[in-house]
């Protein structure tokens, strides 16, 4: 499926030149993975210019996950196996932010409630992130968990860490996306549950 978004549209335009240089789109998963764990792993200090460094590399990161993905659709490169491991980066990086952000504001006023508040949210994010992926299976080629609008896909919402990094707003991020992650896992669990009920009473019917 092409990419409509913005974001998707400058990740075409870039990786362009990489096509026939021997870049595969997996070096670029590669690239997205170490660039989101490096991110991590600079929240976990809990200071603020380590936190500036991990907004950087976040913000690679994440363009880095737009454009593995354009890299392979126009040189013709898309695999099983290449999408399996972009959805295992994906999950990992995601689910590992939240996880490193909770033990880096362990010294905040959460206290060691971050650390929970992380994992819980780490969890729920890779727990989403694996039914979003059988939702999408269920659902059939082309279509997507959740579309976005105006140019913008739901995933792009990952942009906005690097700027709340930035200003020093960790603790309220933290907290909302506490909240935010396991609302979406529970509605992606809830939908999920409702197509496959589905299409087993269709068959069922059959």
């Amino acid at each position: 499926m092409i990419g409509t978004s913005w974001t998707h549209r400058l990740a075409r335009i870039l990786v362009r030149p990489l096509v026939g240089t021997g870049v595969t789109p997996n070096h670029l998963t590669t690239l997205r993975l170490l660039t989101g764990l490096l991110a991590c792993a600079a929240l976990l200090p809990g200071e603020r210019s380590w936190d500036c460094w991990a907004g950087w590399l976040w913000l690679l990161s994440a363009f880095l996950d737009r454009a593995d993905g354009e890299l392979a659709r126009i040189s013709g490169a898309i695999t099983r196996g290449g999408h399996k491991y972009d959805y295992f980066a994906d999950n990992l990086v995601n689910a590992a932010f939240f996880v490193a952000l909770g033990i880096g504001l362990r010294h905040s006023t959460l206290g060691g409630y971050a650390i929970v508040l992380g994992g819980l949210t780490g969890v729920a994010l890779y727990v989403c992130g694996y039914w979003s992926e059988l939702l999408e299976n269920y659902s059939g080629p082309g279509t997507k968990a959740y579309y976005g609008a105006f140019g913008f896909d739901f995933d792009d919402l990952l942009y906005l860490l690097s700027p709340i990094i930035w200003v020093g707003w960790l603790v309220p991020l933290l907290v909302a996306a506490s909240c935010g992650a396991t609302f979406m896992m529970l509605l992606t669990g809830w939908r999920l549950r409702r197509l496959v009920a589905r299409q087993r009473g269709g068959e069922t019917a059959d």
